[in-house]
């Protein structure tokens, strides 16, 4: 039989997942057509091998007719691919077992995204949809490169069966409140030739439980649905680096927006078995342009980047793609919480019959695939739409307002939202993000000002003010956006680029940077604290630019997330109780600057090695108000804690003096204040110590011990630190069993030391700290086998007041 898939090309116009069985049903036999096809072009002109699943970029990369995509102008040059058309055929052989069959289905899982489908030359089915599954941040954003892709993205398989088969299950934990018991919903969804009758026995073997249930199917898809009660569970609970054993663990979920005392609006805040969760991550974003180019390893190596960096929570953003079924598994695996929006993005969507109907079977097949992940906490209908409206980013006029806030209306409340509640019922919805939750229903979905921080959540950026003061954040309920932008290193850039590209002001550096001003942005926020790179060299020139862009980011990152850890138990002016930082981006789609915090190709940047510290368990945090220094204990657990604060000159490695505090009980899931006292005072107990001339460190400690990670505090900008030099520092390399060990040897205090290998892949334990002792080792744990010759050859070290 030969099968063809025509593709049309796009215009310039813009915990609980099988640990039960089920007998008594029909196995169906299956007949895989993946693997090699032949794709052609409109006219003819090109016809070459293509494998399924995949797509027409990587199928051309593969056969040699295009270089990387990714390699300097590409995604301009290749432009043509995507205004094409292709076809992708191949041929099979019906065996006789399976053409004895009653029913025989030809199954696409994802088909991207315009096309037609004809066997033996027969018009069989048509396809408008990838999300959907067949019997788009593709166009560029402002992080990642314009590759309309085509092709058959997911795979392709014949289905026969005689009676009936199994096309999907799904279950959802759900508790009972007044009867203190759990229950487990299954739902299964079956395809019959005939009426069936029989008997379905559903099994939870790790909990000893079973059920027998007389069953009857009609012609056709049916869903059914059954459910188990259970006497005795484990209750999971969402905690960075805890390893579950093999077992079966329950959870609930609500979102509670409730009034605040002393506050007017509403909490905003994640309740889990009846626990707050302070969500502690960021924002995942698409890994790769060419989605069959995303393997186990890769993601494996991000959600587990995202764990070691003591991240509890990463939000899918609606502009990108419902990932694989892979990623959710490792994030039930890692105890990674997971807001999951539906794929709609900053945008009006139109609500034509057909276009509802085509979200309708997205947004069913989605939910019916994804809701037996646990980790999934939430579904949010879009990325900014309400947010669009209400603030009118489309200059829509006024006589039309009614109507696209209608459509709104119908789209994501009349239609996905109804859709989801039906289908799940063991996790909340929320209609759009940035959104006011509850109070945006009041006031008919679309809020006069959906960034209200008295209610639900914000996304908030801003490039230009001091991101060092603290008074510039919003004291929100909860931070679902924010950050800066930071270029990737000199290793990630080099393989996509040339000799004439490696300047801040190239044509390269302009191509790469999709946010508007983004790279003259950088460099203005990077200037308020930091002296600029000033090298003679342009190569050590634009490597330190590089550097510094980081530093950047980290800082300000960092500044940010520490002030929504620390408002979590205060209200200030009626605001704060903050419960969420995920910050924008983790992770990068190609080499260029973003506001990610691991570079495309799994590289950690310094931000990321900056997030292991302020979303650690125990942290301290400090900052000022007028003129007084605060130091907060941060704690997602109840310890008897202490101060210690040391000072230090920018000149010397010993501390001029140093302070301690109390004992104090820090309870669990709170912020509280530890140290409070006039900066000037401080100093006058230290010696000859300004400003200018000393910075801080500081720690929490039990009666035996360090909890958490040291913190440190600059009295001024480090542009203006008097006493900073140009430190020598010496390295030593040497092999363990695991890893190796980097010992370092600075003769003076050392900002930002930046540990680089260059394109040796891996990863150290601890990067772009603060110096202030004669001696430090990390490890570096290598992905491929190296050496330590190797090593020490590559190995890079940067401080801050190396780059001027």
């Amino acid at each position: 039989m030969l099968l063809h898939v025509r593709l049309s090309g796009w215009a310039c116009w813009c915990l609980f997942s099988g640990v039960f069985s089920v007998f008594s049903l029909q196995q169906r036999l299956t007949v895989n057509l993946n693997g090699k096809w032949r794709l052609s072009n409109s006219n003819g002109s090109l016809l070459l091998p293509a494998q399924v699943p995949g797509c027409v970029h990587s199928a051309l990369q593969q056969q040699g007719y295009i270089t990387d995509p990714y390699f300097r102008f590409n995604d301009v040059s290749y432009r043509w691919i995507a205004l094409d058309n292709w076809t992708y055929t191949t041929t099979f052989t019906l065996s006789a077992e399976l053409s004895v069959k009653q029913k025989v289905l030809l199954v696409f899982d994802g088909v991207d995204t315009v096309g037609s489908v004809s066997l033996n030359g027969i018009a069989v089915g048509k396809t408008n949809n990838m999300f959907c599954r067949h019997e788009q941040s593709s166009f560029s954003w402002d992080w990642g490169p314009s590759f309309p892709t085509m092709g058959l993205w997911k795979g392709v398989r014949l289905e026969a069966f005689d009676i009936l088969q199994l096309v999907q299950v799904s279950s959802v934990p759900l508790y009972n409140d007044a009867f203190s018991q759990w229950r487990v919903q299954i739902e299964l969804l079956i395809d019959a030739v005939q009426t069936a009758r029989g008997q379905l026995t559903l099994s939870i073997p790790e909990l000893d439980s079973e059920q027998t249930f007389q069953t009857h199917f009609n012609p056709g898809k049916t869903k059914s649905n059954f459910t188990i009660l259970i006497n005795t569970v484990l209750e999971m609970t969402p905690v960075s680096l805890l390893c579950y054993p093999p077992q079966v663990y329950f959870r609930t979920v609500e979102l509670i927006q409730e009034p605040v005392v002393g506050s007017p609006g509403l909490s905003f805040y994640f309740r889990i078995n009846g626990k707050p969760i302070f969500l502690k991550g960021s924002n995942w974003i698409p890994v790769h342009s060419f989605q069959d180019q995303v393997t186990p390893d890769v993601l494996k190596n991000l959600l587990q980047s995202a764990v070691d960096a003591n991240m509890n929570a990463l939000r899918v953003w609606g502009g990108g793609v419902y990932e694989q079924d892979l990623f959710y598994e490792i994030c039930d695996e890692l105890g990674i919480m997971v807001w999951q929006d539906f794929m709609f993005a900053c945008a009006m969507y139109p609500t034509e019959t057909d276009f509802i109907q085509t979200v309708r079977e997205e947004v069913v097949q989605q939910v019916q695939r994804l809701k037996s992940h646990p980790s999934i906490i939430i579904w949010s209908g879009n990325n900014e739409n309400e947010a669009a409206l209400a603030t009118d980013w489309f200059d829509i006029p006024a006589s039309q307002r009614p109507k696209y806030i209608r459509d709104y209306v119908m789209l994501y409340v009349d239609n996905i939202k109804k859709l989801v509640q039906e289908e799940d019922q063991s996790r909340p919805f929320l209609v759009s993000s940035p959104t006011n939750g509850a109070e945006s229903e009041q006031e008919g979905w679309v809020a006069e000002n959906p960034y209200d921080p008295h209610y639900g959540d914000v996304h908030f950026y801003s490039y230009i003010l001091d991101c060092w003061d603290w008074r510039t954040f919003p004291r929100t309920r909860f931070a679902s956006e924010y950050g800066f932008q930071s270029w990737p290193s000199f290793s990630t850039l080099q393989p996509v680029s040339i000799k004439e590209d490696w300047s801040y002001g190239s044509n390269f550096t302009s191509h790469r940077q999709h946010h508007e001003d983004g790279n003259q942005q950088m460099i203005l926020q990077t200037a308020l604290h930091f002296h600029l790179p000033n090298a003679t060299d342009p190569l050590k020139r634009f490597t330190d630019t590089l550097y510094i862009t980081q530093v950047m980011q980290a800082q300000c990152v960092k500044t940010q997330t520490e002030f929504y850890r620390r408002s979590r138990s205060e209200i200030i002016e009626g605001k704060g109780h903050t419960m969420g930082a995920l910050y924008w981006q983790l992770n990068d789609i190609w080499q260029a600057p973003s506001w990610s915090s691991i570079e495309f190709g799994g590289k950690w940047k310094m931000l990321h090695y900056f997030a292991q510290s302020f979303f650690a368990a125990v942290f301290p945090v400090a900052f000022e108000e007028d003129d007084t220094l605060v130091i907060y204990a941060i704690s997602d657990l109840s310890r008897d804690l202490k101060l210690r604060v040391n000072v230090f000159s920018w000149t010397e490695l010993d501390p001029v003096c140093t302070l301690n505090s109390s004992m104090l009980l820090v309870p669990g899931g709170s912020a509280v204040a530890v140290f409070k006292q006039p900066v000037a005072s401080l100093l006058a107990g230290c010696g000859n110590c300004t400003r200018l001339t000393c910075l801080l460190t500081f720690q929490l400690e039990d009666d035996s011990s360090q909890q958490g990670p040291t913190n440190y505090h600059f009295l001024c900008s480090p542009k203006d630190a008097q006493g900073l030099r140009r430190p020598n520092i010496t390295v030593k390399v040497e092999e363990k069993k695991t890893c190796f060990s980097v010992t370092l040897h600075s003769d003076s205090v050392a900002p930002f030391v930046w540990l680089d290998v260059g394109n040796i892949p891996g990863r150290f334990s601890s990067n772009g700290f603060l110096m202030v002792s004669r001696n430090r080792t990390v490890d570096f744990n290598a992905w491929r086998p190296t050496s330590v010759a190797e090593l020490t050859a590559s190995l890079t070290i940067t401080s801050l007041r190396d780059i001027y």
